[in-house]
């Protein structure tokens, strides 16, 4: 067993966090939070409008003008790709 000095960490193994990999890791795990932030603020904004409708006629009215808006974009995104592939 090896002998420490008071207030030397016993550490055997050091992690090199300069290293390729944890680089690799640390941005996969930012793009992983970008992605789940993008989602919630998105979805936070619509629950917002929602909210603020008057009547459960006008929060069903926008629900559609949300639903259609969203399929139209994802329609239109995949014209661009069918356009572009």
């Amino acid at each position: 067993m090896t002998e420490h000095r008071t207030g030397q960490w016993p550490i055997t193994n050091p992690v090199d966090l300069d290293t390729t990999e944890a680089d690799e890791q640390g941005a996969q795990h930012l793009a992983l939070v970008a992605e789940q932030a993008r989602f919630h603020v998105t979805l936070g904004a619509i629950r917002a409008d929602l909210e603020l409708q008057p009547s459960e006629v006008c929060r069903r009215a926008a629900v559609r003008r949300w639903h259609n808006a969203i399929t139209n974009i994802a329609d239109e995104l995949g014209q661009q790709l069918r356009n572009t592939g």
